[in-house]
């Protein structure tokens, strides 16, 4: 392990994709307004997902996503595992900063919020997965922009109302007018982020690539 930098870089991108896709999903149950339109905090750290997501795909291929998205719901279960058991612990009542209340307003999401969201990163990232490569095999190294935001744009459309319909539509929290309405916003937000990003998906492929070309450039050298 780490005996060449594209294990490096592996290790550097998943520890980034983990990190955020841990972090969207705890801070998810706070709501925020931008303009006329509600949404969760959560949506975030989400773009750097996408982009590490499509980064994993250019260099380590299908099952380097595949298997580092596998990993990703594990610990997000895991985490939410560990935050239910924090929350049946009672906290000690005249010390402890933050009451059971507190810690329970902030962490303590529906068991339908959980499934909810793990169902809906496994579906998105493995669609994500399928329409990059569809792209990318038709395309060959050209048009980095279309299998990158296009992949991104249709995943995150099933991501958006699969979350939603079964954390809130299914349990009857949100008629059914409001989980189209709620989902075309919070896919519109993301639709324009995946659109933004994609200059930084052009500076990540570069890095990389130029930092992973100095590598062989090196071992040559040796040899």
């Amino acid at each position: 392990m780490f005996k060449t930098r594209k294990e490096i870089v592996f290790v550097i991108l998943a520890g980034i994709f983990i990190t955020n896709a841990v972090v969207a999903e705890l801070i998810g149950g706070k709501l925020i307004q931008v303009g006329p339109f509600v949404m969760s905090i959560g949506i975030l750290p989400w773009p750097i997902v996408f982009l590490t997501t499509d980064l994993i795909n250019e260099y380590f291929g299908e099952k380097g996503v595949k298997k580092l998205s596998f990993i990703t719901a594990c610990l997000i279960a895991y985490a939410f595992l560990i935050l239910f058991m924090a929350i049946i612990i009672p906290a000690a009542k005249g010390i402890s900063p933050v009451n059971d209340d507190q810690f329970q307003a902030v962490f303590g999401q529906s068991m339908w919020i959980i499934v909810g969201s793990l169902i809906a990163f496994m579906a998105s990232q493995l669609i994500d997965v399928w329409i990059f490569w569809f792209f990318k095999n038709r395309t060959g190294e050209k048009k980095i922009w279309l299998r990158a935001t296009g992949s991104t744009v249709i995943s995150q459309l099933f991501d958006s109302f699969i979350v939603l319909g079964i954390a809130f539509w299914l349990p009857g929290k949100i008629d059914f007018d409001t989980f189209i309405s709620s989902g075309l916003i919070g896919y519109t937000f993301k639709l324009a982020i995946a659109i933004l990003l994609t200059p930084a998906i052009y500076l990540g492929h570069h890095l990389i690539k130029k930092y992973l070309e100095n590598d062989k450039h090196h071992k040559n050298q040796e040899q």
